[in-house]
Formats: C-alpha cells, sequence, structure tokens
C-alpha cells in the first residue's frame, strides 16, 4: 500500500504532466488533482473545497472586479495612446517610459488585461514611429511581470503563496512585503531591457500587406461557376463547394452587384464570380465545374484586393483566458458569431491555411479573417469586455476616458490598499468592501462583476491550495525540504535562497505558475522550520521565481500572447529572457537575505 507521501508525490508528478503537456485545461487539472487526493485519503473532503472558502482564493476573485471597474474608465487606453509621439522622438527613452507604466498598472491591475490593451497600442506605435513591433512586445510582456513582483496584488501568484503560510499556520504577505525585492528588480530589468536587451530582440521586417504577412498567396482564389447541376442553382450550404471541400467564400459578384460573405441560405447562378479561401490543390480538382478568372490553369492571387470598402482584414489574437481555447473555429460558431471568415491562422511559428474550421486554437494563436466593416464596431465593443476571447491587434482603443470615474474607481482602489497595509481589514474584507462600493455606487453591476471574475484561475487556486494541504499532510514537503537543507544550507542562507529559486524558476518555465508555487512554498515553508529561520524570505524567494518567466513564451499568460502577435520565435524568448533569468536569480539570491536578515 502507498504511504501518504508516495501517493501525493505520484498525484504531483501527474499534475505537472499534465500542466506541462497542456492536454487538460489547467482548471479541470485543479479540480482532477482535489478528486485525487480525497479519494487517495491524503486530504478530507473539507479540506479538498476549502480552497474555494480561502482568503487568496477570494482575493483574487474580488481583485479581478476592481481591475476591471479601472478598465472600463478608459485610462488605461488613455494613458498608452500618448506613447507614439514619446516613441518617434526618443526610441529608448520612450521604450523605459513604457515599461514604467506598464510595471506601475500590472502592480495593481491583473497583469493579463494591461498587456491586453496594450498590445494595439504598440503595434500602432511600431507603425507610426517605423519601429518593429518584435522590439517592443516582448518588453510589454515583461514589464507586467516586473510590476506583478512589487506588491500583493500584483499577481495572484503572490496571494496564492501568501495564503498557502496562512494555511499553515504561518504569517502571510503585507500589501508590500515585495516591494523592497520587486522594486530592485524592476530598476535591474527595465534597464537590462532598455540598454542591453533590446539588442537581442529580432529585428524582423515586416511584410507589405496582411496577405503577404499570412502567406495567403496559393490560399485564395476567383473561380467563374459553370452550368453544372451540382453548383448552379444550389444554396452554398448545400453546395460541394463548401460541404465537402472546406471552402470558405468571401464575395460573390452578379453582374454589377456584390455580396461580401454572403449568408448559407444564398443561390449561386451560372456566371457568378467567387472570391474563394480554399485549398490549391483542391480547386484546381474543380476544372468541371468552375473556371478560373485567369486562364492560366493556377490560382489568382487576391493579395490586399480583400480589403474593400465594405469589408476589412483583421487580426485576432486569442486571450490565455479566452473560450476559444481547446476548440476549433467550427466548434465557437466563428463565422456566424463574429461574421468573420477565417482566412490564415498563425499558431506560434507556423502559418496554417488548411483545415482552420478543425484546428484547436491555444493562447496566442492569431486568427486573418476578413469581417464586415460594419459589424467592425461590434467586435471592438467585444474586444473592450474584460472576458473578450480575442484582441484585435490593429484596433484603435474605442473606450471613452470618463474622468469622474475614473477619480471614483482609482480613489477606491487606493482605499482599499490603505485598509489592507494598515491592518484595520483583512485584504480579502477590503477587497470586498470596494466590489460592493462599485455595484452600489452603479460604476459595475452585478452580472459585470460575475463575468469580470476569471473562474479557471479561482479553481485553478482552490486546487492549487489543496495540493499544499497535501503535502503538509503527507510529510512530503519535509522530505523535499530535508533534501534542500541537507546539502545546501550548509553553504549558508544565500545557497539556501539561489537553490530554491533556481528550483522554482526552472519548472515555471514549464507550467502554471500558480502550480508551480503550490509545489514549492509547502517545501519552502519546511525548509524554513529544519533549519530554524523565519519563513518569509524563503516564501518571497518562491512567489518572485514563480512569475518570473522570461525564457520561454509558454511560461507565462502574457508571453503567450505576444508570442504571435510580435511573429516571434521560440529561441527569440530564450535568447532575451536567459540572460534576464540568470540577473533575477543572482539578484534576488543577494537581495533577499539582505532585505530580510538572514545572515
Amino acid at each position: 500500500m502507498l504511504t501518504p507521501a508516495i501517493a501525493t508525490l505520484l498525484i504531483a508528478l501527474l499534475a505537472v504532466i499534465l500542466f506541462v503537456t497542456e492536454w487538460l485545461s489547467v482548471d479541470l487539472i485543479a479540480m482532477l488533482l482535489v478528486v485525487a487526493l480525497v479519494v487517495s485519503g491524503v486530504i478530507s473532503p473539507q479540506e479538498g473545497l476549502a480552497g474555494f472558502s480561502n482568503e487568496a482564493t477570494l482575493t483574487v476573485a474580488f481583485m479581478f472586479v476592481l481591475s476591471a471597474a479601472l478598465l472600463k474608465t478608459g485610462a488605461l487606453q488613455q494613458v498608452a495612446g500618448r506613447m507614439a509621439a514619446r516613441f518617434r522622438r526618443q526610441p529608448k527613452r520612450a521604450l523605459l517610459f513604457m515599461i514604467v507604466v506598464v510595471a506601475l498598472c500590472s502592480a495593481f491591475i491583473n497583469n493579463t488585461p494591461v498587456v491586453a490593451v496594450f498590445i494595439p497600442v504598440v503595434n500602432r506605435i511600431a507603425a507610426t514611429a517605423k519601429i518593429k513591433a518584435s522590439k517592443l512586445l516582448i518588453p510589454l510582456s515583461f514589464a507586467s511581470i516586473f510590476g506583478g513582483l512589487c506588491t500583493l496584488i500584483g499577481t495572484s501568484t503572490n496571494i496564492l503563496v501568501s495564503g498557502i503560510a496562512l494555511d499553515h499556520g504561518g504569517t502571510g504577505f503585507s500589501m508590500f512585503t515585495l516591494a523592497p525585492i520587486g522594486l530592485v528588480l524592476l530598476v535591474v530589468g527595465a534597464t537590462y531591457l532598455t540598454y542591453f536587451g533590446s539588442r537581442l530582440l529580432p529585428d524582423r521586417d515586416g511584410d507589405d500587406s496582411l496577405a503577404e504577412k499570412f502567406a495567403l498567396h496559393d490560399y485564395l482564389a476567383e473561380i467563374v461557376i459553370l452550368d453544372h447541376p451540382d453548383l448552379a442553382g444550389k444554396r452554398i450550404m448545400d453546395s460541394p463547394l463548401v460541404r465537402e471541400l472546406d471552402m470558405d467564400i468571401i464575395e460573390v459578384r452578379r453582374e454589377d452587384q456584390a455580396f461580401v460573405l454572403p449568408p448559407g441560405d444564398f443561390r449561386l447562378v451560372v456566371g457568378d464570380t467567387l472570391k474563394v479561401r480554399c485549398d490549391r490543390k483542391k480547386i484546381l480538382n474543380l476544372k468541371d465545374w468552375v473556371r478560373l478568372v485567369d486562364n492560366s490553369g493556377s490560382v489568382r492571387v487576391m493579395g490586399t484586393g480583400l480589403e474593400r470598402d465594405n469589408s476589412s482584414l483583421i487580426e485576432m489574437v486569442v486571450t490565455p483566458d479566452s473560450e476559444f481555447i481547446g476548440k476549433n473555429l467550427r466548434e465557437v460558431d466563428f463565422r456566424r458569431s463574429y461574421r468573420a471568415v477565417p482566412l490564415a491562422i498563425r499558431h506560434r511559428e507556423e502559418t496554417m491555411h488548411e483545415k482552420l474550421y478543425n484546428l484547436p486554437l491555444t493562447p496566442g494563436d492569431v486568427i486573418l479573417a476578413e469581417v464586415k466593416s460594419h459589424y467592425l464596431h461590434e467586435l471592438q465593443r467585444i474586444e473592450q469586455q474584460q472576458d473578450s476571447p480575442f484582441i484585435l491587434l490593429s484596433s484603435d482603443a474605442i473606450t471613452d476616458f470618463n474622468r469622474g470615474r475614473f477619480y471614483f474607481v482609482s480613489g477606491l482602489i487606493l482605499s482599499v490598499i490603505a485598509l489592507a497595509t494598515s491592518g484595520l481589514l483583512p485584504i480579502s474584507i477590503a477587497a470586498l468592501l470596494g466590489v460592493c462600493v462599485l455595484v452600489l455606487g452603479r460604476t459595475v453591476t452585478m452580472s459585470e462583476a460575475y463575468e469580470s471574475i476569471d473562474w479557471k484561475i479561482i479553481f485553478l487556486l482552490a486546487g492549487a491550495l489543496s495540493l499544499g494541504r497535501a503535502m503538509s499532510n503527507s510529510g512530503l514537503d519535509a522530505d523535499i525540504a530535508t533534501l534542500l537543507t541537507g546539502s545546501i544550507y550548509a553553504w549558508g542562507p544565500f545557497a539556501l535562497v539561489a537553490g530554491l529559486y533556481l528550483a522554482t524558476n526552472l519548472l515555471t518555465e514549464m507550467m502554471s505558475n500558480n502550480a508551480t508555487a503550490a509545489l514549492l512554498a509547502p517545501v519552502a515553508l519546511a525548509c524554513a522550520e529544519q533549519v530554524g529561520i523565519d519563513p518569509m524570505p524563503l516564501l518571497v524567494t518562491v512567489a518572485i521565481a514563480a512569475s518570473a518567466s522570461f525564457m520561454t513564451p509558454v511560461g507565462y499568460q502574457t508571453n503567450a500572447m505576444v508570442y504571435s502577435a510580435g511573429r516571434y520565435r521560440f529561441l527569440d524568448f530564450t535568447r532575451v529572457g536567459a540572460p534576464l533569468s540568470l540577473i533575477f536569480w543572482l539578484v534576488t539570491t543577494l537581495a533577499v537575505p539582505f532585505f530580510f536578515g538572514m545572515y
């Protein structure tokens, strides 16, 4: 029979594999983790469900609502929109300014919506200032990580580590426990990115058009319907062009009329000229049914001819918490729901043109689509919602800046921070009070409050807290701590901090930062108990290392967002992020013992 420690280790290893491979969504993995730990008897059912009522979980939920309210004021778009002129005049100073502004916002607002707001702005800045977007998007993502390291509410990882400490009877983080280390790392990171890291960023030339950018030339064609009974007189939904050949009809021209993105019940007639997205080999097999517009037998390149007065090309980035993730375009009913025809999907380093409706979507994927121009405003409205499934790369911010509402919401957030910092109220109760005031003040409705919460993160946190409890119950945390302290602590506190940081950071590059923190925070507590020191510096080390993910595009959600948007390659993150990770490791190893008196 398995001991509790072995059972916990096996379950944790299986969870790590699932997190790394992304076979299942992180929230489902967390729930399966809870079930497995309860069924194995490592934790009780009450302990398994306690994560949902934990102060850390509730605080994160309430902070999502406060962040959404601040975004709703339009303040972030206002700040971001004023940066373009700076980049034209003094690009290096402007880059430093952008990093500081993004970090400041991310210290008090969830990182993902901050980066989502700034990505379209950065793309416009790059176009107007004649700077490659690839020079700005990685710094944007990294800056949001810098800011998250400075405060308790900067990222859910910090709140999780604090919650695990409280759950084990220890002392959690105050609002600014992380600030001394976080600010040092912010200065170091901003300096590195501005003056050194920028030289390592790719400087790839952009394409002349979106058609070239997505290599559409072999996939867009003009065909003319001939007098064939399987096509002429048939509705589009009944046509073999659509049903059998995986073809999208973008436009139908009939004499002097043009029908853009025709509906499924539109009937084709002899002589109709169709603009279609298709597989080149398949369309050449239709020679008995259709005629290609040019007589060479090759597929005609449409190029920028797609962009007409009544339609537009758009690029849609799939967000980390999108409802699209794990589904294909058919399952999300893409064409009918968003009035758009998909033309290509850029999946990390590969651009896909075929079987677009069958490709499972992942965070950071970029969908190139043609949409009716009159519906573009509706897509921009959807984009501005807290739970938007996508970001429009080329869209302008459309949220008007409401100065009065901004002062109200920002004052309220400052009040929450003051109440928590002074100790008058726990951070969870202060945040809950803030949410209540927002609703009573009619800044957000209860419906908007529920929608603004990222429930995937909430379920992940609840499962992670259960894992922390299981490691403590089974003694696995103490066993791992013995390995660390026995071989490392003999070299002193610097070695212990360095080893703990390195183990946490390498793991977080491969899987969820919250899951990593849940695994290592109990170990940090056990290490402190075994060597008889205050656990706070070790918990701070875990919190920082779990979020400081720079070497891969999959280690942190904002990295995944900019990956495809900036047309990066995997090694671009390693080239820029590896030196930064090494610097953060060294700085944290020296700074934590200094600030927390571990000598």
